[in-house]
């Protein structure tokens, strides 16, 4: 899609490190017609390149300022009508009552097309421009979502769900792959459709997606772990997300030395695998991880809702690994990088009461994991994450009402006000902790404006 010329006016805020945040007021951001960032102006001022002079200009309305689109680096889409029903299970038997039975049903492609379309939509109004799904076993429906994505403009991994191991423990009779040839197979399908929609895998690419350990067996993450090293094609799975998953995995593969030596003798532990949760890897574990350069995405709305544990994020980090976000839907009871950030901070609080200080993370942290941290954990950090030319416009217009002086109450805004003292720590803090999808004004996806909220104009 060829795009138009474009200068973005008004404050941006991003990261440039772990820690900090850069806070630029008055900044002047050049888009050129391939969605790239073409130039950075520190102020409204400065001379424009040759050429920008009739280029169009779109001016934040006060208050407000653009931030990196954030990046979910694991997200189940089928599962997502049951976002916020958990009953009294954990793990394994909420899988069993709530999860397969739903993603059973996705072999009736409308109804796969009424959900995916769904969150597709709802993510991207939250500013979720990058999103790692979990599809199910479906070829057609898992082929529908990259279509989807592709449409309404969101940057997706998009992974068909393997899970062929016969053992009733792990997969029910009614939801699973014939065998694991046919696991592969199946797989290789969605991966061709995916270079017949975006060859270059420039905004949609597959995804190897071995569901978890216990649910595969040898034989299918082995020829899947030849997929990879064939294709270069990342992989997604989970690991040590609960106890009772984790002596499941002994029980499967009782030679192995713990889980992630399972994904280690498959070949599907490198630098492009993401593991989901890692609430529980044990020293080994983490060592493995960081040799292979693997990446986690931490998903602690899901790590609580499912009571798996809390995550020792501040340990993962002193350990030089890898870290982003992940909604974990239906899991986590929302679509919301920014709910995530608000629930990483406040579990590592939690750890914090037993850890000491040092566990707990900062806005400024939470805020790096769910863009810099993310684009690190998919690969993608060279063309997203932050504002640096060259890098694609992936980006998200927030806005956070100030409290007006007469005595109407907006019900409209959300809580995230702002009553005029605030400086920039603050108003970031209150969007953190306060904001939601109602500050999410608009969003692009490489250049490409994916979402506005209805009646905003620039």
């Amino acid at each position: 899609m060829t795009l138009e010329k474009t200068i973005y006016q008004g404050p941006y805020i991003h990261s440039t490190s772990q820690t900090e945040l850069d806070y630029v007021e008055r900044a002047q951001i050049g888009v050129n017609e391939d969605g790239k960032i073409t130039f950075i102006n520190q102020d409204f001022t400065s001379t424009l390149p040759k050429g920008w002079g009739n280029a169009k200009i779109i001016k934040l309305p006060e208050p407000g300022f653009f931030f990196p689109g954030f990046i979910d680096t694991h997200i189940h889409a089928p599962q997502y009508p049951n976002a916020g029903i958990f009953g009294k299970t954990t793990l394994l038997d909420w899988l069993k009552k709530y999860t397969f039975p739903l993603e059973d049903s996705f072999s009736d492609l409308k109804k796969a097309q009424r959900i995916y379309n769904q969150i597709v939509s709802r993510t991207l109004s939250h500013g979720t421009t990058t999103a790692c799904y979990y599809a199910t076993i479906h070829v057609p429906a898992t082929n529908l979502l990259a279509d989807i994505c592709g449409k309404r403009g969101q940057r997706a991994f998009v992974g068909r769900v393997c899970m062929d191991q016969s053992v009733d423990l792990e997969n029910p009779d009614f939801y699973r792959d014939a065998s694991a040839e046919a696991s592969v197979e199946s797989t290789k399908q969605c991966i061709e459709h995916v270079k017949s929609i975006d060859p270059r895998y420039d905004l949609i690419s597959p995804i190897i997606t071995p569901r978890f350990a216990p649910s595969c067996s040898m034989e299918s993450m082995r020829a899947l772990g030849k997929l990879h090293r064939e294709t270069g094609i990342p992989v997604q799975t989970h690991i040590d997300e609960n106890k009772p998953e984790m002596d499941l995995v002994k029980e499967t593969f009782p030679d192995a030395p713990h889980y992630a030596g399972v994904y280690d003798s498959a070949g599907l532990l490198t630098s492009k695998t993401i593991l989901a949760h890692c609430v529980w890897l044990n020293p080994e574990e983490r060592r493995l991880i960081k040799e292979r350069d693997a990446k986690i995405s931490h998903c602690p709305a899901s790590n609580t809702a499912l009571k798996s544990g809390c995550a020792p994020i501040r340990q993962l980090l002193n350990d030089g690994l890898t870290i982003g976000l992940g909604t974990d839907v239906s899991g986590g009871y929302t679509p919301s990088i920014l709910a995530q950030c608000r629930e990483a901070l406040f579990v590592s609080r939690f750890r914090a009461m037993n850890d000491g200080d040092e566990a707990a993370l900062s806005v400024e942290e939470t805020l790096y994991l769910a863009t810099r941290g993310g684009a690190k954990v998919v690969g993608l950090e060279d063309r997203i994450g932050g504002f640096e030319v060259g890098k694609d416009w992936d980006a998200q217009f927030i806005h956070l009402p100030a409290v007006k002086d007469d005595d109407e109450f907006d019900q409209l805004t959300g809580p995230a006000e702002l009553f005029g003292h605030e400086d920039w720590n603050d108003k970031i803090e209150k969007w953190v902790c306060t904001g939601d999808d109602r500050n999410t004004h608009a969003v692009w996806v490489k250049g490409r404006l994916v979402h506005v909220k209805n009646g905003v104009k620039f």
